[in-house]
């Protein structure tokens, strides 16, 4: 199963920050069980909207260099409000440092004005070429050229979503 929890990227400045949203409906699958009678967006689950969130800051920070990002290391976790349905989770990230193919983040999701998740995030970004030296080399750059490829085509959506024209310091 794979998630895609960021719904709209909203501000962005390559280097340093970028703002998104999640709209949480109903219809999130998970919403059924946690917690029955009182649906919330689990912890985890706004941790990884602001995973993403960071994932998309350093993507256009590199232009695309990695065509793939996870998570190394999570630090000072701290939930506050519950996240609830029909309310959107603002997502702020900022850039602190990046160096050797990684990258540390500071960021915090709100709803309403309160602090629902705050964290400290060490991404990693690597090519599978990179990662794989040994596996076929027109095939590992083909395959990350289609990873790149999506994740310029996930930008112009998630960057384009908004109703109202981007609020960007750097439209990309």
């Amino acid at each position: 199963m794979q998630f895609q929890l960021i719904d709209e990227l909203t501000r962005w400045t390559p280097g340093k920050t970028l703002t998104a949203r999640k709209f949480l409906t109903m219809g999130e699958e998970y919403l059924g069980d946690h917690f029955p009678g009182f649906p919330v967006m689990p912890g985890v689950m706004m941790l990884q909207a602001l995973t993403e969130a960071s994932a998309w800051l350093w993507r256009i920070t590199n232009d695309y260099a990695y065509s793939v990002i996870v998570m190394r290391e999570v630090k000072g976790v701290k939930y506050g409000s519950f996240m609830k349905p029909g309310y959107c989770l603002e997502l702020q990230t900022d850039l602190v440092r990046q160096a050797d193919g990684q990258a540390v983040f500071k960021g915090k999701g709100t709803c309403e004005g309160q602090v629902c998740v705050s964290a400290q995030l060490t991404l990693a970004g690597y090519t599978i070429r990179q990662q794989h030296p040994d596996w076929d080399a027109d095939q590992s750059a083909t395959r990350d050229a289609e990873l790149m490829n999506h994740w310029k085509k996930q930008w112009v959506l998630l960057a384009n979503s908004s109703v109202t024209s981007p609020t960007s310091d750097t439209v990309g």
